[in-house]
Parts: structure tokens; sequence; C-alpha cells
């Protein structure tokens, strides 16, 4: 239990490192396509430790246990992710729904923390935060328990086994308008444009990030990119048939970050009642549509 514990906190550390490299990465990336140099791809880490480094400004206990619970939410979280189909720290419980429980203490530790500090434009982010995760559940929960009924497990390696198998085909090609409705969900998981509204720098100052600084701040920007690896890592598992080696993993994990990443750079950004339109009608009824198609008429690529 002790070795699978740091093995776990290992993966966590790992997704930390991998995150906030590939991000800064990218942020090379459109900064190149967008005639300009863009940054050093180590300035996040610059930025997180130079945060972790400075005082910071308490609105109370629950602003301040709300920021460790959603840290530690998300730490916990990432110790169950597997990173190939043969390595996991906790290889039984890599179940989905077990992801889909514990990334929720996260997200709300993080909402319990930005309401406590009282500044209304945290609390106009967290509640936009909390309808968009409605919005995008919603349609990915049908196409992940499509998935889940046509392979037999709810296991992520499981199911990356199964798209392995001779025959079988990677869900995001079996599974085409399944696949492009998880890519818009994965969208607004990662807080993509368009579906960014509850950020909204120029509307609500950052939303829920707003009244944080020094080492609060420099800690939910780790439970982002931690948060962030977790949600890539689902994809990669779900629709790409995981990886048998860590290289074939890193390989999925950029090509999935960057190009959600280059397809947000060319959006605007929708209103919250757009964003909650937009997933109630096309990708949920698409999503629901392929369910039919898949469970019901047996009809898989």
């Amino acid at each position: 239990m002790i070795i699978s514990l740091l093995i776990g906190l290992g993966i966590a550390l790992f997704g930390f490192v991998l995150q906030t490299s590939v991000a800064g990465v990218n942020r090379k990336v459109v900064g190149r396509l967008q005639k300009r140099y863009g940054p050093r791809w180590y300035q996040e880490f610059l930025d997180i430790f130079k945060l972790l480094s400075k005082r910071s400004v308490s609105h109370g206990w629950i602003f301040d246990f709300g920021v460790i619970m959603a840290l530690g939410g998300i730490i916990g979280t990432a110790m169950f992710m597997p990173l190939t189909t043969s390595f996991s720290a906790f290889a039984p419980f890599d179940n989905f729904f077990i992801f889909v429980y514990l990334i929720a203490v996260g997200m709300l530790g993080m909402a319990m923390s930005a309401s406590g500090s009282g500044n209304p434009l945290a609390s106009i982010g967290v509640m936009r935060a909390l309808t968009t995760m409605l919005a995008y559940e919603v349609p990915f929960m049908i196409i992940v328990l499509t998935i889940i009924k046509l392979t037999g497990t709810s296991s992520l390696t499981g199911i990356a086994l199964w798209q392995q198998a001779q025959g079988n085909n990677w869900f995001i090609v079996a599974l085409p308008v399944g696949g492009i409705v998880a890519i818009l969900c994965l969208m607004g998981m990662l807080g993509k444009k368009p579906f960014e509204t509850y950020i909204a720098p120029a509307e609500i100052a950052s939303g829920p990030m707003v009244e944080y600084g020094g080492k609060q701040l420099g800690m939910l920007f780790i439970m982002h990119e931690i948060t962030v690896f977790i949600e890539v890592s689902l994809f990669v598992h779900l629709f790409l048939g995981g990886a048998n080696n860590i290289f074939e993993f890193l390989i999925k994990y950029f090509l999935v970050y960057t190009s959600v990443n280059l397809i947000s750079n060319v959006n605007g950004r929708f209103k919250i009642d757009q964003v909650v339109k937009f997933f109630y009608k096309w990708p949920l009824l698409l999503a629901s549509a392929q369910a039919i198609v898949a469970i019901y008429f047996g009809w898989v690529i």
C-alpha cells in the first residue's frame, strides 16, 4: 500500500511536470503562429514557483481550506490515473466513475474557496463554471456510457485493451460522431474557447481566480495543470486506445492537447447562455444518436 501511494504521488507529480511543460511549449507554438516569439517554454514553472514564494491575503478559513481541498482532491484523483496499460498505482481501481467522483472534490473545493472570498465576481465565475460543467457533462457521459456498454467494463485499462484488440478500432474512429462530441466536451472541460466563459477576463476579472494571489494562486495553478493532465489522459484512454508505453502516451497526449489548443486560438467566446444551449442542442443530440446507433443497431466501425 505504501509503495502504491508513492507511485500514485509520483504519477501526480509527473502529470504536473508534463502538462506544465506541454502548456509552455504550446504558448511558444501559438506565439510563432501569431508572428511573435512567445514566452520561454519553462515560463509557467517560473511563474508558479515565484507565486509560491510570495505572501497571500486570507479571507477566512473557508477561503484557505477550499484551496487545500481543491489541490488535495485533484492530486488524489491523479493518483489513480494509469499511464499505460501496464503501469498504474492502483491497477484494480482505474474505474472511470472513480475519476468522476474524485475530481468533483477538487472542483467543489475551488467553488467553496472562491465563494468564501466575498467577491461577487468570484461568485459569478463559480456559477458560470458549475453551469458549464452541467452543460458538457451530459453529452460526454452519454458517449462514455456507450463505450462502457460496448466494452463491458468501466476500467480505463480494460477500455484501452479492448480498443487494441485485433479487429477493433479506437473509439474516435469506431464512434466517429461520439468522437466529435468528446472533442467538444474536452474543450469545455479545459475551459478553451469558445467555452471559457467562466474565466472571461474582460468581463469578470478572471472569474473564480479574481481574489487569489501568492501561495494560494500558485497552488491553484498547480491544481489546474494536474486537472488538465487528468482530463486529457482520460480522452487518450477512452478514445485513442490508451498506450502500451510511456512514449506512445506522451505523443498522444501532446497531439490531443495541442490540437485542442490550436482550435481554441481561432475561436471567439460564447456567452454563458450560448454555452448551455450549444451543448444541450447539437452535442447532446449527436451523442444520443450515436448511442442508439451503436447499442441498439450495433453499427460500430
